[in-house]
């Protein structure tokens, strides 16, 4: 890998031959990028994708892929974060070039384990078929060329020369006119599955499939090629990560946070003691309603529960002097000496805040660090309920905040899949009566805010404190220390060779 100095340099390329480079809006991404870019860019790419991704995963969970409202909202999505998804859109190979570069960067993040690596390849497939959907039916045969499949569209003639045979063997064609339905000549072995449900039409050596089928076996290819890559990578990746400014990016990317920064105390004050039992009930999420409860009952919570409700209630407005005295009344209420409070408990409050130690200004936790870190043993109350309760003591916490029996069908259901995140999604649109929240839930100062907005009738809560993220942000304000102070570091005007990175997506190289 190289880096250089000096100003970024942008390449200048004629129209036809932007084109050239990205004739589709979708790829199979056989071709590793080249040229230079930024640090910096780099590390907007990889986050911009992560949204991505974790879009298509939630609305892919939230609605039938393939509707209407999925459809439009994951159009929606990709309009937002400026990535490619229509042809014969002007000016695409900006959109198109930060599909591809991003989808690699992210190869290298999310190689690193089979769990990453599965939620990877599903969440691309998936992408992969809304955009395949959507595509002219003019520029799929030129697609099928481009991605290296020897799928071709068979003529009018021999289309109708097979026509029975073919409606025959393709239920999927139902009542469709196959005058009006494209049907493509296709090696037999990659038309296997069609083959052992007996739905597709065989004569010497090759598979006739009406596009309608052809989908399942595009994203088959596509999901076998990413696998084999994923693999490759994974095996060149420790000469990515020699790299010192790279390897704390790629080692917390695929368990960042993108969200919004809940750190920002614009409302500081602004939520007095005695409104949180109240708003426990109303507008905290269930692993900090559980907290708060589990406080209320035992006065005193070990250091997980301490950190992760400290940190949610100086998110929602809670200032050091409130913090202070909250939670020493209620230690105090468990028969603790208010001087042993002040000498082992104050410091470390205050060090939340950042008034202590190297003054760190300490995050309220994600979703995602909840979920995945530091899980909760016997006599602990922190963690997310919905990834760290057994079923059926979540089942009984579901009943007694009085969700429907049908409702908590739902949420066990996407707990059973490992949504758990959409889960207290769907808890959060019965607890407050709304079809359809219109926001994917990452963090639980989000749950809180938007609770507050719907209770209060639609108006924003507080709105000055949550500020919009700025292209300089942190990629997560969970990075630990280490991964904080090495991209601290990056220059803009350094720039990586992408060409560099060819050996880690490439099979000659092994």
């Amino acid at each position: 890998m190289q880096f250089l100095g000096g100003n970024r340099r942008k390449l200048r390329l004629a129209d036809d031959q932007r084109n050239a480079c990205y004739p589709h809006s979708l790829q199979f991404y056989l071709q590793p990028p080249s040229g230079n870019i930024s640090l910096i860019e780099f590390e907007n790419l990889a986050i911009d994708r992560v949204k991505l991704l974790k879009a298509v995963e939630n609305l892919g969970v939230s609605y039938v892929k393939g509707s209407e409202q999925y459809q439009s909202k994951l159009e929606a999505e990709l309009r937002k974060l400026k990535f490619s998804y229509r042809e014969n859109l002007e000016d695409e190979y900006e959109p198109r070039r930060r599909d591809h570069i991003s989808h690699f960067i992210l190869r290298l993040a999310y190689c690193q384990s089979e769990e990453l690596r599965r939620w990877f390849i599903q969440q691309e497939m998936d992408l992969l078929r809304f955009r395949f959907s959507i595509l002219p039916k003019d520029k799929i045969q030129s697609f099928l060329k481009d991605s290296h499949l020897q799928f071709e569209a068979i003529s009018d003639e021999d289309k109708t020369l097979r026509e029975q045979d073919i409606m025959a063997s393709s239920h999927s064609l139902g009542g469709v006119q196959l005058e009006l339905e494209s049907v493509y000549k296709i090696p037999f072995a990659d038309a296997l599955d069609l083959f052992r449900g007996r739905k597709v039409y065989l004569e010497n050596g090759f598979a006739y499939v009406p596009l309608k089928d052809i989908v399942a076996i595009i994203l088959n290819e596509f999901r076998t090629k990413l696998s084999k890559a994923l693999a490759l990578t994974a095996r060149s990746l420790p000469a990515v990560q020699s790299d010192e400014r790279l390897q704390p990016l790629l080692n917390h990317l695929s368990h960042s946070y993108t969200g919004q920064d809940y750190s920002t105390q614009g409302n500081v004050g602004k939520v007095s003691l005695d409104q949180i039992d109240s708003l426990s009930t109303k507008s905290f999420p269930p692993c900090m309603r559980q907290l708060h409860k589990a406080l209320r009952e035992n006065h005193h919570l070990r250091h997980g529960g301490r950190m992760q409700y400290g940190l949610f209630l100086k998110g929602i407005g809670l200032t050091l002097e409130q913090a202070l005295q909250f939670w020493k009344q209620e230690f105090i209420r468990g028969k603790m000496d208010p001087d042993k409070f002040d000498k082992g408990y104050s410091y470390n409050i205050r060090h939340s805040f950042g008034k202590e130690g190297k003054r760190t200004d300490y995050t309220p936790y994600s979703c995602l660090k909840i979920i995945l870190t530091n899980p909760p043993s016997q006599g602990d109350y922190h963690g997310c309920p919905f990834r760290h309760s057994d079923p059926e003591l979540l089942r009984q916490k579901l009943q007694a905040y009085k969700i429907p029996p049908s409702g908590i069908s739902q949420i066990l259901d996407l707990v059973k899949g490992t949504h758990y995140h959409v889960a207290c999604q769907k808890f959060f649109e019965m607890t407050h009566n709304v079809d359809d929240c219109g926001f994917s839930l990452s963090h639980p100062n989000q749950f809180f805010f938007e609770s507050q907005r719907i209770l209060s009738g639609g108006k924003d809560f507080k709105k000055e404190s949550v500020q919009p993220e700025t292209p300089q942000s942190k990629l997560s304000v969970q990075r630990s220390k280490d991964a904080s102070s090495a991209l601290a570091s990056l220059n803009s005007s350094l720039e990586m060779d992408l060409e560099g990175l060819e050996d880690c997506f490439s099979e000659d190289s092994w």
